[in-house]
C-alpha cells in the first residue's frame, strides 16, 4: 500500500461508539487521502485491528493521526490459518469491536478475507462494510472501455498453460474483463491474451492509480507488449479487456448461440439477448432467427 505522502496530517477522525463485530474497511490503492472519513472513525475507536500487513496499517494511521495506543493488532493475511481466525471471533464474542484492513482496496476482493467473514456469516456474528477505494472501479472509470457490464477474474494462473486455459473460458464473457497482474508476469498475460482472445481485442493497462504518475495505456495486446518493450514496472497492475465483438464470432457461433436462447425463449427474446452478448445489430440477428426456425420447422 505504498501511500502517496501527505503534505499535512489529517485530524478529521472522530471516536465513536462501536458495538461488538467486525469492521471490514476498505482504504487507500495508492493516495493515502482517499480513506473515507468512516474507516478512519472506525480505525480510531475500535478495540482490536486487525490487517493483511500490520506495517501498512500503521502506516495509515499515523499519516491520519490515529494513535494505536494500548490496543491489540493481529496480522490475517492469506497464510493465516484458523488459530488466527478464532482469536479475531473469540474477541468479538468476548463484545469487542474489530477493524480489519488488507494491505489495500477492498478486504475480500483479491485480498485475504473470505475465510473469516464466512466464518463470521456462519456463526451469526455482526459483520460491517465500511466501502471505499477499489483498483477495480478506479479502473474502470479510467481505462475507457465499456463498464455497463463487467466481469471481474482477479488474478489468473501464473504459468501459461493454466493462464491460457483460464482465458479461453473468458472468452465468451458478454462484458469487460477486469484482471490484476504483476509487472513480472504482465508481458506473459498480454502474449496470452493476443494469442487466446485474438490480437484485435482492445486492452487497457492501468498502473499507479491515484498516485502520481498514474498512467493508462490502450491498444491491442501487441501494441503494448511494444509500449513496455524496456520498460521496468512496480506495483500490481490492472488490466481491462474489452468485450468480444459480433465481428470476431463466426456465423456457426452465432447461429448456435440462437438455437440454444430459442429453446428457453420466445424468437423477439432470444434474439435480443444473442444480439446483445455479441455486439451485432438486433435486426439481422432477428431475421437469422426468424430463418433458423423455418429450418427447423
Amino acid at each position: 500500500m505504498n501511500h502517496e505522502p501527505d503534505e499535512t496530517r489529517a485530524t478529521a477522525y472522530r471516536t465513536v461508539p462501536l458495538t461488538a463485530g467486525l469492521y471490514l474497511c476498505a482504504v487507500p490503492i495508492g493516495n493515502a487521502r482517499d480513506v473515507t472519513l468512516r474507516t478512519l472513525d472506525i480505525l480510531a475507536s475500535a478495540d482490536v485491528i486487525a490487517a493483511e500487513d500490520t506495517r501498512t496499517a500503521r502506516k495509515l494511521m499515523d499519516i491520519h493521526g490515529i494513535p494505536i495506543g494500548r490496543r491489540r493488532m493481529i496480522a490475517y493475511h492469506d497464510h493465516s490459518g484458523e488459530a488466527t481466525r478464532e482469536k479475531i471471533l473469540a474477541a468479538v464474542v468476548e463484545g469487542q469491536s474489530v477493524a480489519y484492513v488488507s494491505e489495500a482496496g477492498t478486504p475480500l476482493v483479491a485480498d485475504p478475507g473470505y475465510k473469516l467473514a464466512a466464518a463470521f456469516r456462519d456463526l451469526g456474528l455482526p459483520l460491517t462494510a465500511a466501502p471505499g477505494a477499489s483498483a477495480v472501479l478506479a479502473a474502470l472509470t479510467v481505462a475507457g472501455l465499456p463498464s455497463d457490464a463487467f466481469h471481474f477474474a482477479g488474478f489468473l494462473p501464473a504459468g501459461s498453460a493454466a493462464r491460457r486455459r483460464a482465458l479461453e473460458a473468458l472468452q465468451d464473457v458478454a462484458a469487460t474483463l477486469v484482471l490484476y497482474e504483476s509487472p513480472k508476469r504482465i508481458y506473459g498475460l498480454l502474449t496470452d491474451l493476443g494469442q487466446v482472445l485474438g490480437e484485435s481485442r482492445e486492452v487497457a493497462l492501468c498502473r499507479e492509480l491515484t498516485k502520481k504518475f498514474e498512467e493508462v495505456l490502450r491498444g491491442t495486446p501487441e501494441d503494448l507488449l511494444e509500449q513496455l518493450d524496456g520498460r521496468s514496472l512496480k506495483g500490481e497492475l490492472v488490466v481491462l479487456v474489452g468485450r468480444r465483438t459480433g465481428a470476431e464470432l463466426d456465423e456457426g457461433a452465432v447461429q448456435q448461440a440462437l438455437r440454444s436462447a430459442m429453446q428457453t425463449m420466445r424468437i423477439k427474446d432470444a434474439a435480443t439477448a444473442v444480439a446483445g452478448a455479441t455486439g451485432r445489430p438486433r435486426r439481422d440477428i432477428y431475421q437469422l432467427a426468424l430463418s433458423l426456425k423455418e429450418e427447423d420447422d
